[in-house]
């Protein structure tokens, strides 16, 4: 019989998406006639912007003729891709990025969690509470958790807590750490980090010879000017971080997979003996070990995103979503709820009334709203007393939850 990895079996249950399945379920079966409408899951529903759609059916053209036909495609991304990516994503910003540097991929979510591979099992991990499940799951799998208490928290992790009272912006990290897990804009709180904020991790980094983890996944949805979209807007950060980028949120890719991953020349890990080793080298080597390349029709579709037809519909699509979010939170606000995020980012963190749970709240807006959100408290102890709502619905979904909560639920 094979040994199976028994750093799976420390995994806890998908408590969170799980337990919300079954009680909307149960909800379900009860009241069948009920009209849900469901602001928990963060999957987008406007359909892809016109000028992808165009690029993609030229892309399904070329595949058809021989002399255009195109097979396994460069492990990390057609030239046509990641040259866009690297003079409109980063040359515009006064970043100056190398090509290969830029590694295309099927998502931020995968690359997020395959980036540990390339580091050592004893490299020790630091998350923010509340943070995205998957950052804590794959710290899991690699054995770099340790064991789990009664609590859910295991004892290799260092916990960094994201509060009101710290503006849902982490503290240094209290012990030594090697790999630090950032999301900003932040999935679930909706926070930012201010440029002052995000140097102060940078410095940490380089003089603790830390790599940050950058999730940027919703950059995007900035609308503070003086907000950085990039890590690498910070001095040093090329010595210091990894960057994700996602086409999901943006453009719509959430189903048709397109991300990439920047590992700049300058970051270095090292050795079991204490040498200097690339980490891009690294990263280029286990993806062109491990996966094939994203297909040459939807790389199409990606690059078709910085055309200025594409640019045009994308802001199309993030300002409807963010429209949403204004509509959510001026909403919540008015019926006297606690309401943070929804200024830069397409999630809402709202703060439960009185003492409610985050389960409860999670039950009286489901019963008396039919509306779904998310539990805080399954995003880590420090989301406890919160649940997180998301704008990428329709409008008109937007618009009636505001109005059932006003309504319906005694607040």
């Amino acid at each position: 019989m094979a040994r199976v990895n028994d750093h799976y079996l420390k995994l806890r249950a998908s408590y969170l998406f799980s337990e919300t399945g079954r009680r909307v379920r149960e909800f379900q079966a009860a009241h069948p006639d009920a009209k849900l409408i469901r602001l928990g899951i963060g999957d987008v529903t406007q359909p892809l912007p016109a000028a992808v759609i165009h690029a993609m059916h030229e892309a399904v053209d070329e595949m058809a003729r021989a002399e255009t036909f195109r097979g396994y495609p460069p492990e990390t991304g057609w030239d046509f891709l990641v040259e866009a990516i690297a003079r409109h994503d980063y040359g515009e910003r006064g970043i100056k990025l190398a090509p290969d540097e830029i590694v295309v991929s099927d998502g931020a979510k995968s690359d997020t969690g395959n980036i540990q591979e390339i580091f050592g099992p004893d490299c020790v991990v630091a998350l923010s509470d509340p943070v995205y499940p998957a950052y804590l799951d794959v710290t899991v799998m690699g054995g770099r958790a340790g064991n789990a208490d009664a609590n859910g928290r295991y004892d290799r992790v260092v916990y960094l807590p994201c509060t009101a009272e710290n503006n849902f912006q982490p503290h240094l990290p209290d012990r030594p750490v090697d790999l630090i897990y950032l999301c900003y804009p932040n999935n679930p709180t909706g926070a930012v980090l201010t440029r002052a904020a995000l140097k102060t991790w940078v410095d940490y980094a380089r003089e603790r010879n830390a790599v940050i983890l950058y999730d940027a996944a919703y950059e995007a949805y900035i609308r503070d000017g003086e907000i950085p979209h990039s890590i690498y807007e910070i001095e040093g950060a090329r010595e210091a971080a990894i960057e994700f980028r996602s086409f999901s949120k943006t453009a719509g890719f959430t189903g048709t997979r397109c991300a990439y991953t920047v590992v700049p020349k300058e970051l270095q890990g090292r050795s079991g003996s204490g040498e200097a080793v690339s980490l891009n080298a690294l990263w280029v080597r286990r993806q062109s070990t491990k996966f094939n390349g994203v297909a040459y029709v939807i790389q199409r579709g990606a690059a078709a995103t910085y055309t200025d037809e594409g640019r045009r519909q994308v802001k199309g699509l993030v300002d409807h979503y963010m429209d949403n979010a204004r509509i959510i939170r001026d909403g919540l606000e008015a019926a006297g709820l606690t309401v943070h995020g929804g200024r830069n980012a397409p999630y809402i963190w709202v703060k439960t009334p009185g003492r409610l749970s985050s389960w409860d709240f999670f039950d009286k807006l489901l019963n008396e709203a039919h509306v779904v959100g998310t539990p805080g408290a399954g995003f880590g102890p420090s989301g406890e007393g919160y649940v997180r709502l998301t704008a990428f619905g329709a409008r008109a979904a937007a618009e009636e939850a505001v109005e059932r909560i006003k309504t319906r639920v005694a607040l």
